[in-house]
């Protein structure tokens, strides 16, 4: 078993505000998870804290692109560069979030070592831009547009290598049967699977599968994003858009053990997880216990 490295990456930059003068809570996630005792229950090693700007919109406007973009472009490559330096050594980050935007420090990483797919377990395709909405600003709604060429430069393009992301390396979980964007990640050829779907197929075999795509010679190795959003809000009501709908514990941990113990995975982040919504605990006990379960031996 590869050494598990724990880093903190606390941003809340790519979220909206979840009211006027407040800031996001998602950037408690790692002090929550940690408080739950996820790295001694893992066995891992500390990998710091990537620490992030301030979080501040100033005269930002509807229509002015991604807010936040030139913190969030700094923190991608400062993150990136934590990153990169576990998954060439061999060790396997797992990445305590913060909003979904700190998935692009990951596929930055990645993009600079050589070629790796995504496995995206989230509520939502993150897949919002200018070419299918006209209200673009949220990084962490469209994070997953961004790592694969779109939106603008000054996110897509950091360090001359867009696209971080191809299309055809992108596997997407957990959609909820309704999302519009279904369309299109399906007319992109970009594979993707409902909740319905998952429990059709079975969590723990469609992960198969999907693993079995992805451990292919063209591909170095994949990535796992968990958004805690793919959870049904009856037991994840702590996030900041709940949606009925989703996955149930027993259904996210087979498929979340299936992705990450194949040995082309190289790393996992997690996001989006509010303790500020959670006063007792109770979700983001439920959210450390899948991640740990994730990892345990049989």
């Amino acid at each position: 078993m590869r050494n598990i490295v724990v880093i903190d990456a606390p941003s809340n930059l790519g979220l909206r505000p979840p009211a006027p003068g407040a800031v996001p809570g998602c950037y408690k996630l790692a002090g929550a998870l940690r408080e739950q005792r996820i790295v001694q229950r893992l066995g891992a090693f500390e990998g710091g804290v990537v620490v992030p700007p301030r979080y501040d919109r100033g005269d930002w406007q509807e229509g002015d692109g991604v807010f936040n973009a030139a913190a969030i472009a700094t923190y991608t490559r400062t993150l990136a560069d934590r990153v990169e330096q576990h998954v060439r050594a061999g060790e396997f980050p797992l990445v305590l979030g913060g909003d979904c935007s700190i998935q692009l420090g990951a596929t930055l990483a990645l993009r600079r070592i050589g070629r790796y797919g995504l496995a995206a377990v989230d509520g939502s395709a993150d897949f919002r831009h200018l070419g299918n909405d006209t209200r673009i600003g949220a990084a962490a709604g469209e994070e997953l547009a961004i790592a694969t060429g779109r939106g603008q430069a000054d996110l897509s393009d950091l360090e001359g290598l867009r696209p971080y992301l191809r299309d055809e390396d992108v596997r997407l979980f957990g959609m909820r049967d309704y999302d519009e964007d279904r369309a299109e990640m399906t007319a992109l050829k970009i594979p993707n699977a409902t909740v319905g779907e998952i429990r059709a197929w079975g969590a723990a075999e469609l992960a198969a599968a999907v693993v079995e795509s992805l451990e292919v010679p063209v591909l170095d190795g994949f990535w796992v994003h968990l958004d805690a959003d793919v959870l049904d809000p009856s037991v994840m009501p702590a996030v900041d858009s709940p949606d009925d709908g989703g996955l149930l514990p027993e259904e996210l941990a087979p498929l979340l053990r299936t992705l990450v113990r194949s040995p082309r995975c190289v790393g996992l982040n997690v996001t989006v997880y509010d303790p500020d919504l959670d006063p007792d605990g109770t979700a983001g006990a439920l959210l450390a216990d899948l991640v740990v379960g994730a990892f345990a031996e049989d």
